[in-house]
């Protein structure tokens, strides 16, 4: 499995840097992974949603370390290009799925 595209999207707070889109193999995409500050370090947070009893479940992760790490690369090396060379933000079309009804 070849990854085929990183997108970044830089944030400006405090602990949250940037959210992460993955595309694999031109086939499938991992939206919402986030990149964050934590004790001065900064950690490749997976998608994730809470449960009831407040805790955090991983929607979509790696299974293995080979996998893990290759995303890690990919992501942090797409941030620092990121970091250095900012494209602005375009606001984003939205289509709806059917037809005449755009929002």
């Amino acid at each position: 499995m070849e990854i085929t595209e990183v997108r970044v999207f830089l944030k400006e707070e405090e602990r949250l840097r940037a959210y992460v889109t993955v595309t694999f193999d031109n086939a499938f995409v991992v939206r919402n992974m986030k990149i964050v500050k934590v004790n001065d370090k900064l950690i490749i947070s997976m998608p994730s949603r809470k449960m009831k009893d407040g805790s955090h479940k991983d929607i979509a992760h790696p299974i293995n370390a080979e996998m893990r790490q290759k995303i890690e690369k990919a992501v942090m090396d797409a941030y620092e290009k990121e970091l250095k060379n900012p494209h602005p933000v375009k606001p984003r079309e939205v289509k709806s799925e059917y037809p005449g009804k755009e929002e």
